[in-house]
């Protein structure tokens, strides 16, 4: 079989429509990830053991476990014990809740290297615990954390090609599809590997830049 550009041609579009759902539920993905990410990192620095314990064996639980089972389970097993979801948003809440396990080790690590210094300035100043969390402690961490923060990103990003496997016609989901149907499969992989690898790329930069701006 001869390699076709027109083969890659006609499969462009369907695949930019792929595209847009992978960046949609990346994004999601992402802002759902920190903010629960953010939530347990802050909660298990709280004085109630009990809570501590359950987060701690949450976040051991989810880490230790692929997201794919984690994808299935919220797919096939979850509407029949609660809530029916769309594909789209089960995947964005398994990305989601998969990588705020990461993040959250990330923020903690991030903020325990805050100088204890810092802690006790807001406390002689008697700033209130909130302005002390979001005008103190936060930007000093996120700044630290930022790189860590960036690799999951970009990992996200590529992992969200699992979500084919519950029928979201992301990139790889509107690859396979039309792969299945032309038998194209050299070609429409290869378009597919491109394009991850430029967007790929271009977060990669993004990032790069901001670290920059944030350590001038």
């Amino acid at each position: 079989m001869t390699f076709s550009l027109q083969t890659m041609l006609d499969v462009l579009p369907a695949l930019l429509r792929g595209t847009v759902v992978t960046l949609q539920a990346t994004a999601a993905g992402i802002l759902l990830a920190l903010a629960l990410g953010l939530f347990l990192a802050i909660a298990r620095r709280g004085s109630n053991r009990a809570i501590v314990v359950v987060i701690d064996l949450f976040v051991t639980v989810i880490r230790s476990t692929p997201l794919l089972i984690q994808l299935y389970l919220l797919f096939y097993v979850l509407p029949l014990y609660g809530p029916s979801l769309s594909p789209l948003v089960t995947g964005v809440l398994g990305l989601g809740v998969h990588y705020s396990s990461y993040l959250s080790e990330v923020f903690r690590a991030g903020i325990d290297a805050v100088p204890k210094g810092q802690w006790e300035a807001s406390v002689a100043l008697q700033m209130p615990r909130a302005k002390t969390w979001c005008r103190i402690i936060l930007p000093q961490a996120f700044r630290i954390v930022l790189p860590q923060i960036g690799n999951y990103m970009i990992s996200m990003y590529k992992h969200a090609s699992l979500l084919a496997t519950i029928t979201v016609v992301e990139l790889l989901g509107a690859a396979l599809n039309y792969a299945g149907e032309t038998f194209r499969y050299l070609e429409v992989l290869t378009l597919v590997g491109v394009i991850y690898f430029i967007i790929g790329y271009v977060f990669s930069r993004i990032i790069k830049y901001i670290e920059l701006k944030l350590a001038y």
